[in-house]
């Protein structure tokens, strides 16, 4: 019930926000809007109508809480996952589609036909969707279990502290080698649908085969600086095979190639070292639960469970970077680049200004709100 009242705050916060970036879009991107608006704003109407479904029932689930019976308000909050995760499909094929477009006809700088089912569920979206759903559930699922690793530590050791724990840290532990998986896909289909992208991730110069896998280390005067190198491997993921060739960055001018590729390559490997590094975690739990039946009695654990929620986030904003700073200089892959996509109108600098202190307002709201009700549930649990 209090996780319920949470979420309701975030989902007032996320519609003001939203909001705001709906406007933004066709404020900042008018190249993009005015060219790619009929088939680009076709996930994003489809995201609209879920998240207004989604808003309904959380107002159903909240106002029923004591007003209806348990089955009957149970089920008032299934509509709120499966809004949820078709919402999430919604947008995320909206930059998958970016990434990848497809399902339009273009004539004269202009889009004459659009199929729908085809902009939705385009060539990147089979991938770029269930991961983004997998981190979604990884971040709330750690993020809520190291909430209540930090009561632990603390001395709260209740059965609502362990079940609070042990629940949400279990969706995101399956979750996490399900989202490796889906990662090595999507890596792959990076190397052969944009392959410059991939060339930036893996710090790739050159189209060779037997390409060398680069683990950390910051390109600069045409050499890698403090990486760990592994032989053929970066061959080996891409093809299955020390022979598979692998294009480099070099295959196009560099008007054309990714800016920042230290920091592409830099989030890809923080992103995959967390992921293990949660998956080892998860792990943990799951090996000691099998032969003991219990959580493990050392704070090194639950130290480890409070150190995955933000490792969470960070891992998926690592993402995010590789995906949209990696997606350079295009903002459709292939017809438009970014430059041809923004706006030359002046006034920038201060709408960006508002708009991070709009946020920064909302942000600070929300945290105080959710401290405020915090102190209130602690407070009842003593009285």
């Amino acid at each position: 019930r209090r996780w319920a009242k949470v979420m309701a705050v975030l989902i007032a916060v996320g519609a003001v926000t939203g909001t705001v970036l709906s406007f933004e879009m066709g404020l900042l991107w008018p190249g993009l809007m005015r060219v790619f608006g009929p088939a680009f704003g076709i996930p994003f109407g489809v995201e609209g109508l879920f998240f207004f479904l989604e808003a309904v029932f959380t107002a159903v689930y909240l106002f029923g809480w004591d007003r209806l019976p348990r089955w009957p308000h149970f089920w008032t909050g299934v509509p709120i996952v499966l809004a949820g995760a078709a919402g999430t499909l919604s947008v995320v094929s909206a930059n998958s589609w970016m990434n990848q477009p497809g399902g339009f006809t273009l004539s004269h700088g202009k889009i004459t036909a659009v199929d729908p089912w085809a902009v939705i569920f385009n060539r990147a979206a089979y991938y770029e969707v269930p991961h983004m759903l997998l981190a979604a559930y990884m971040v709330v699922g750690f993020g809520v279990a190291a909430i209540y690793a930090a009561g632990w530590l603390r001395g709260r050791r209740s059965r609502y502290h362990r079940l609070g724990l042990l629940i949400p840290f279990t969706i995101a532990a399956v979750a996490t080698p399900l989202q490796i998986y889906v990662g090595d896909t999507a890596a792959r289909a990076i190397a052969h649908q944009q392959p410059v992208k991939f060339a930036t991730m893996e710090y790739v110069v050159h189209t060779h085969r037997g390409v060398t896998e680069w683990v950390g280390g910051i390109y600069a005067h045409g050499q890698v600086f403090f990486g760990l190198q592994i032989p053929d491997f970066d061959s080996v993921l891409v093809g299955l095979s020390p022979h598979t060739k692998v294009t480099g960055w070099d295959s196009v001018p560099a008007r054309l190639r990714p800016p920042l590729p230290w920091l592409i390559h830099s989030a890809f490997d923080l992103m995959v070292a967390l992921g293990f590094l949660l998956l080892a975690v998860g792990a943990w739990l799951g090996v000691y639960w099998w032969r003991c039946r219990r959580l493990p009695g050392t704070r090194w654990f639950f130290a480890a469970v409070l150190a995955s929620g933000p490792s969470a986030i960070i891992a998926m904003e690592c993402g995010w970077i590789v995906t949209e700073v990696g997606r350079q200089p295009w903002v459709v892959y292939g017809y438009m680049t970014t430059t041809q996509a923004a706006t030359t109108a002046g006034g920038v600098p201060g709408s960006l200004g508002a708009i991070l202190a709009l946020y920064a307002a909302l942000g600070a709201v929300s945290y105080g709100v959710i401290r405020v009700m915090a102190r209130r549930w602690r407070r009842a649990e003593v009285g």
